[in-house]
């Protein structure tokens, strides 16, 4: 099979790199990260102007990508370039709205970058399986009412609308299911708590209490698990350009560095490891082909396409941070480095959307039940 891209998503990834390289440098990707906002309303705009955004949406939509190897170009640049914006969240709620054949309105103005969307699944209870919602809806004449809570949602704080999960009941006050409701930025009894990330921009926590919303999906099980392999596409994707970016920072202090009268990558010891690292990271960047060509297809391949990806970048991905810093020594714990702050988030890309041990599990278990 042919792996290599094509030639518009080729030219969208030059455009995407070349754009963060030299409006997106790491001090500025800082400066941003810590910052009240977390993120850059002026770089968005720009990202939206080049069609960054529009590429992670179908024709169908008003976008002109939404495939897997589509989110997987433009979020394999994100990953080298460290970049903290509302991708992900976008991504994942856009997606459901989408599918869902609403808001049609709403996603042409995310597209064109003058609203933001957050993804809020997870639960503080609900540990990595997002499906697992307590959070409640119940009809209130012709809308409906929230009360629940959600954790740590990225950028909430910037959003526009909130697309949250919730358990509905039916006309009997028999539960019905699982719907998905958009909830306006600023509605009556909604409290956002944001605090800082530890790798870098903002997330928060809701409290819904008899919060407004509007339903715009009964169907949210099915709706929560697309959306879900959609992220863990961006973000797999995402941890194979951050480990190329260590692999290669690694390689060239090999080269370098000087110890004993000669550059410390001419010792076999290290020359192991590091091609160790290098054999991972092409398994890493082979299970993510894998999910983004599977995102498409029937929902037993694409779950679990997208938990043998997650569970590999999150074994890869502390390995690759490991030997990269153990390879650089002190210096590669440095702030001032940007080695430390890809180890960061590769560890915490680890952490969302279900860890390795969680996809692990589930694998197996859709492997049993097919």
């Amino acid at each position: 099979m042919d792996f290599h891209h094509d030639e518009d998503r080729r030219m969208l990834a030059d455009m995407l790199g070349r754009y963060l390289q030299q409006k997106y440098p790491v001090g500025q990707r800082h400066a941003i990260s810590a910052s009240e906002r977390g993120r850059s309303a002026e770089h968005w705009a720009a990202m939206a102007e080049l069609g960054i955004i529009g590429a992670l949406f179908s024709q169908e939509t008003g976008g002109f990508g939404g495939k897997g190897f589509d989110i997987a170009v433009i979020f394999e640049q994100l990953g080298r370039g460290l970049v903290v914006e509302p991708f992900l969240g976008t991504l994942m709620a856009g997606r459901a709205l989408a599918r869902s054949g609403t808001q049609a309105d709403l996603l042409a103005e995310v597209i064109a970058g003058t609203k933001l969307l957050a993804f809020a699944q997870g639960e503080a209870h609900s540990g990595d399986d997002l499906t697992r919602i307590a959070t409640q809806a119940h009809q209130a004449g012709d809308g409906w009412l929230l009360n629940g809570g959600k954790a740590v949602v990225p950028q909430v704080e910037e959003a526009d609308h909130i697309l949250v999960g919730a358990r509905f009941s039916g006309a009997a006050g028999n539960e019905a299911g699982v719907g998905l409701f958009l909830v306006d930025k600023g509605a009556p009894g909604l409290r956002v708590h944001g605090y800082p990330l530890i790798d870098g921009g903002r997330g928060g926590d809701l409290m819904l209490t008899d919060t407004p919303a509007k339903r715009v999906s009964e169907n949210g099980h099915a709706l929560i698990e697309d959306a879900i392999a959609a992220g863990i596409v961006a973000l797999s994707w995402e941890a194979v350009g951050a480990m190329d970016m260590l692999k290669a920072a690694t390689l060239d202090y090999l080269r370098t560095r000087r110890q004993f009268g000669m550059p410390i990558g001419k010792f076999q010891a290290l020359q192991h490891r590091m091609a160790t690292v290098a054999l991972e990271i092409e398994q890493a960047r082979s299970a993510a082909i894998n999910a983004a060509a599977a995102l498409e297809g029937p929902r037993t391949t694409r779950e679990r396409a997208a938990s043998a990806a997650k569970y590999t970048i999150g074994r890869v991905g502390a390995l690759a941070a490991e030997e990269a810093i153990q390879m650089h020594g002190g210096i590669g714990m440095t702030w001032e480095l940007p080695l430390s702050h890809y180890a960061k988030r590769l560890v915490m890309i680890d952490h969302q959307l279900g860890d390795e041990d969680h996809h692990l599990e589930r694998f197996i278990a859709l492997g049993s039940a097919a």
